[in-house]
């Protein structure tokens, strides 16, 4: 049992120490939360940490493992979130899913038996995905009896999605009576007619999956599934014919039913600009970048959705990367700018002037542009774009 463990951590401090409860925190430290000052001592292998901690009963050493495989768990993060270097992301649910990755990790570690062979970090591999799962699972709050039975419901929803015929293709995987499989499907059809669904799951090899489809940040999910669909289907109305072309087929979206289609099929930029004669893949991407800009300002409108419009002042470069830039930003497309200076080689911002409707005390809005600005990609770095994001 842990209770007979102790944690002694004299000598060392977080070197980014954060409280979970609180907004604004910057990817770049969210990203490093168990990073230890002064660095533990090196070793040749990070399973001589684990080795020690068992063997000396001090989870320090397990602090010392945790220093050093952050970066591999903030990927395996990022690849459950769909997420990569330049896509936005919530830090304070980051950070939570990877506190319940530790959590899970303390509690199978003296179930770890070095002798079988595999390094502790090859075995709590399927222990981490578990924790990922059950996070989503009280997120998403489904009746289900079990985690099992929630990787069931999410395989049946892919097959769903995905197959002619799901619940054959549900029997024969599972290995179960094809009545069984269409109890799964209707879970699946009486979860998609009540809230917001992701088809995917992180594991693709293992259950045949698309990890590229899953639970990442876009604007089929803040125009559907996080808001009243009327408000969304009035300010849809209010589009031109070709605007609501372009939005429901690269979304893969219905705007009067809310389904969504899969994202595999969509078409792409050259497709869609055949149906407008005339029009190229670089006129027909434009054109669908001003129709989400323009649905996004009418969302607003009707208090969908809160929005912050972003224009790169100036900026810095050294070494042919953007060293620091400032940015104006405009809180829900109205009002005064305000103005925002971002060191992207230390991963800081400052505020310089709050924009007219942001929130005095948590600075909502100009906290979502720099959380959005510091996760680009620098070379992604935009000159002028509009961050969509849900009351």
């Amino acid at each position: 049992m842990l209770n007979d463990f102790t944690w002694n951590m004299t000598g060392y401090i977080l070197k980014h120490p954060v409280n979970p409860s609180v907004s604004g925190i910057i990817p770049y430290v969210a990203e490093r939360i168990f990073q230890l000052e002064p660095e533990p001592p090196a070793v040749d292998s990070l399973n001589e940490y684990i080795l020690s901690a068992l063997h000396e009963k001090d989870l320090k050493y397990f602090s010392f493992f945790l220093h050093y495989y952050e970066p591999q768990l903030n990927k395996r993060i990022k690849d459950f979130l769909g997420v990569d270097g330049g896509d936005l992301y919530g830090t304070e649910r980051f950070i939570d899913i990877k506190l319940s990755c530790r959590e899970q990790m303390l509690q199978k570690l003296m179930d770890y038996d070095p002798a079988k062979g595999a390094e502790y970090a090859t075995y709590i591999f399927p222990f981490i995905r578990d924790a990922m799962l059950r996070f989503r699972m009280g997120e998403e709050k489904w009746s289900v009896s079990s985690l099992t039975n929630y990787k069931m419901v999410r395989s049946m929803a892919w097959l769903y999605h995905n197959t002619k015929d799901a619940v054959s293709e549900f029997s024969k995987k599972y290995n179960c009576e094809l009545a069984l499989a269409e109890e799964y499907l209707k879970v699946v059809r009486g979860i998609r007619n009540q809230q917001p669904f992701y088809v995917t799951d992180e594991d693709g090899e293992e259950t045949g999956e698309d990890v590229a489809l899953d639970d990442s940040w876009n604007y089929t999910d803040i125009l559907w599934n996080g808001i009243q669909a009327e408000k969304v289907q009035r300010a849809f109305e209010k589009l031109n014919y070709r605007e609501q072309t372009l939005l429901e087929k690269r979304l893969a979206i219905c705007m009067t039913c809310g389904r969504v289609g899969s994202w595999k099929d969509r078409p792409t930029f050259e497709e869609l600009a055949v149906l407008f004669e005339g029009s190229t893949a670089s006129g027909a991407e434009r054109a669908y970048r001003k129709a989400v800009d323009k649905l996004t300002e009418l969302l607003v409108a009707e208090d969908a959705i809160h929005a912050v419009r972003l224009k790169q002042k100036s900026k810095t470069k050294r070494k042919k990367k953007i060293a620091a830039a400032i940015y104006e930003y405009q809180a829900d497309c109205d009002g005064e700018w305000g103005e925002i200076s971002l060191d992207f080689e230390n991963g800081t911002a400052e505020i310089i002037r709050l924009a007219d409707w942001d929130t005095m005390k948590t600075n909502r809005f100009a906290n979502k542009a720099i959380a959005y600005l510091l996760n680009c990609e620098n070379e992604k770095l935009p000159k002028e774009t509009m961050v969509a994001f849900e009351p």
